[in-house]
């Protein structure tokens, strides 16, 4: 039997909230175990229930998603909350700084049901993830405007093992672990094993983090 997926949903919007909460709510492997309408109480729920993925809002009145990201999976956060944060086109600031909080992926509001669907189980899985539609406009001002990492290519470089490297690269291409194993023609568990030790060698706290470093070190070129 599949493990349920528990899910904090958090927006200032009741509709958007409630649509949300009755969406995943109605997926036999999604459990929505509690609601947030500001930061504040995102915060406060998602420590007291520690579910498998929070979807947050980023413009929310008082602590808004942002900073509530940092609290819940920043850098000093010792045992971190994966968060789905919820955005759209127009903000993308909102997006550099949800990344540099500590996000597990970015989607789109209006992306179809089952997109959403997909996006909540890939973080619940620990795969992150990011919208296709938003890739390339991401990728592209992150590796331009921002260095959100703290690890330079040719100290990374230094500090992986060539394994490591090419998980990295696969990662950085949107790959799974399952593809990644695939690819390697290795076994997932040691895929996930190889990607424990990368993430604190680099810095970072999220697969997502990860493919950006490859990205902002140019060892990968960003889409287009």
């Amino acid at each position: 039997m599949t493990p349920t997926i528990r899910v904090v949903v958090a927006d200032d919007q009741p509709l958007v909230r409630m649509g949300l909460t009755t969406l995943l709510g109605a997926e036999p492997d999604i459990e929505v175990v509690g609601t947030a309408s500001d930061g504040h109480e995102a915060v406060e729920v998602a420590r007291r229930v520690r579910p498998d993925v929070v979807c947050m809002d980023v413009r929310m009145p008082g602590m808004d998603g942002i900073a509530a990201t940092r609290e819940l999976s920043g850098p000093g956060v010792a045992d971190p909350i994966p968060v789905l944060v919820l955005t759209t086109f127009e903000i993308d600031e909102y997006l550099f700084g949800a990344l540099e909080a500590g996000a597990s992926g970015f989607q789109l509001k209006d992306a179809e049901p089952e997109v959403l669907v997909r996006a909540v189980r890939s973080v619940a899985a620990g795969n992150g993830t990011l919208d296709d539609s938003l890739t390339k406009r991401v990728l592209s001002e992150v590796v331009g405007r921002r260095r959100t990492q703290p690890v330079t290519a040719a100290r990374g470089t230094d500090l992986l093992t060539a394994r490591e490297l090419d998980i990295v690269l696969l990662l950085a291409q949107g790959l799974s672990n399952d593809e990644i194993a695939q690819e390697l023609v290795l076994e997932v568990s040691t895929v996930k094993s190889h990607l424990a030790r990368i993430l604190p060698k680099l810095g970072v706290r999220s697969r997502l983090q990860a493919a950006v470093w490859a990205y902002q070190s140019r060892l990968v070129e960003p889409p287009g």
